[in-house]
């Protein structure tokens, strides 16, 4: 008699089968820091494996799929090398993928604590110096 569970095929990659879900993928390659971050994007419809729109986290890859996917501000291009077991240190991680992004341009990355663009002289709020320069006008008085 057969197991039922051998005639089921739920879209699920076997075990050792040479596939792995989309989301432990990118979780085990550290792209992101939780596996359902990986999920929530990969459910949101805006990853791409080798050229089509995967919309379900259970999406099973291979090595040599092309995977393009919003990370930040940048659109990331990344082709799977290897699948993994685990999710290792990041030299690990590094080893599962080759980056075919082009390279960031150091004028695009911004310190996002520095002011964006400077502020004419008298506009927004008083600086400590103004306040002492308005309370002198005022003491003069």
């Amino acid at each position: 008699m057969t197991d039922l569970h051998d005639d089921l095929d739920d879209g699920q990659p076997e075990p050792g089968a040479g596939r792995l879900r989309i989301d432990k993928w990118l979780w085990f390659a550290r792209f992101f820091k939780t596996r359902s971050l990986a999920a929530k994007l990969c459910n949101g419809g805006t990853v791409r494996v080798s050229g089509t729109l995967v919309s379900k986290a259970h999406y099973a890859v291979k090595p040599g799929d092309v995977l393009t996917f919003p990370q930040g501000r940048h659109i990331r291009v990344i082709k799977i090398v290897a699948l993994g077991s685990r999710r290792g240190p990041a030299e690990e991680a590094r080893t599962l993928y080759e980056d075919l992004s082009p390279p960031v341009r150091e004028e695009a990355i911004q310190d996002p604590y520095r002011d964006p663009a400077p502020r004419d002289t008298g506009a927004g709020r008083p600086t400590k110096r103004d306040r002492r320069a308005v309370d002198r006008l005022h003491s003069e008085d």
